[in-house]
């Protein structure tokens, strides 16, 4: 397209954007992120234009409205949960796709492997975890490994580790995503065959039941950290019209956003697992209440959520 073209089609809502402050948070997060996709396209095309100038200059000041300094720090984080990372989620769709994608086919494949080698598990997770479950089985109690221990330090023991394994599957990324998938890989492949033996051994539905009140938060939250790592890796694999660097930076800042933002979701999973998983004799209706609730969560806030605001920002960004 040609520079002139370009300023006919634009042009009156830059003014617009200079002339008219914005009606809502949600529509200068959607001014933004207009004028940095003109703004990358006019320094591709028009590097050295007056254009590209000002676009740079207006895009900075949208930029500082955008990210100044609330008078409470709430308002921002509660502007990051509710806009930063849904739109991060929106924007790389893809990613997590892939990452969603790859880890059923390595849980199909953790419970393919424990149905045809009966000792499989114990090479995953170790003899003295599936000795100990068995034998809790036999007592009539197969989730009572959850009772083990205080429920204090097992909580943080357990958001530690989670923690460094989600952190540990998005830094991987760096490695052009080689060490997600392997992350993914062990991760699905342990989940696939710890269910399959509580199958095997006729207490699938009691796993289910126990296992999920925590998982259910958990083992997504890996998954999109996943995601993370391949945001990360597409960053120097893919850089489009970008300079590598460049690409790996913009990459990087929306990668890091999600995995701060799966953080605390981590971290209420670890407090379930800790507090209240070990509770195996709760009422039916209370496990799949917060299970339903977890699930619910997870698809609204990751799936339906950042497509609505995306709509809604290029609906804004239209006018």
């Amino acid at each position: 397209m040609r520079e002139a073209a370009f300023l006919r089609q634009n042009q009156a809502r830059w003014q617009q954007y200079e002339s008219q402050p914005p009606a809502s948070p949600d529509e200068l997060a959607a001014r933004f992120i207009s004028l940095t996709d003109d703004l990358a396209y006019a320094q591709t095309f028009y590097p050295a234009s007056p254009t590209t100038a000002y676009l740079n200059t207006l895009a900075g000041r949208v930029h500082q409205s955008l990210y100044k300094n609330q008078p409470e720090q709430r308002q921002r984080l509660g502007h990051f949960w509710a806009v930063e990372v849904p739109l991060v989620v929106a924007r790389h769709w893809r990613a997590l796709a892939w990452a969603v994608g790859l880890f059923v086919l390595f849980v199909a494949v953790g419970a393919l492997s424990a149905a045809y080698d009966e000792n499989f598990l114990r090479v995953v997770v170790g003899d003295e975890y599936v000795n100990q479950t068995l034998t809790n089985i036999r007592k009539g109690d197969p989730m009572a490994i959850y009772k083990s221990g205080g429920s204090s330090m097992m909580f943080l023991g357990i958001a530690a580790n989670n923690l460094y394994v989600a952190l540990r599957t998005f830094a991987l990324g760096l490695t052009l995503g080689v060490g997600t998938v392997y992350s993914l890989f062990m991760n699905g492949v342990m989940l696939g065959a710890f269910q399959y033996f509580f199958y095997q051994e006729h207490v699938f539905v009691p796993s289910l039941l126990t296992i999920w009140i925590h998982g259910t938060l958990e083992i997504p939250s890996i998954v999109l950290a996943g995601g993370a790592g391949f945001i990360l890796g597409g960053g120097v694999l893919f850089p489009g019209t970008y300079s590598r660097r460049e690409s790996l930076a913009r990459a990087a800042r929306d990668a890091v956003k999600l995995a701060l933002g799966l953080a605390p979701i981590i971290v209420v999973a670890a407090f379930l697992e800790g507090f209240v998983t070990r509770h195996t004799e709760m009422p039916l209706a209370l496990s799949l209440s917060i299970i339903g609730g977890s699930a619910a969560f997870i698809v609204w806030y990751f799936g339906i959520y950042p497509w609505r605001l995306q709509r809604r920002a290029a609906e804004q960004s239209s006018y």
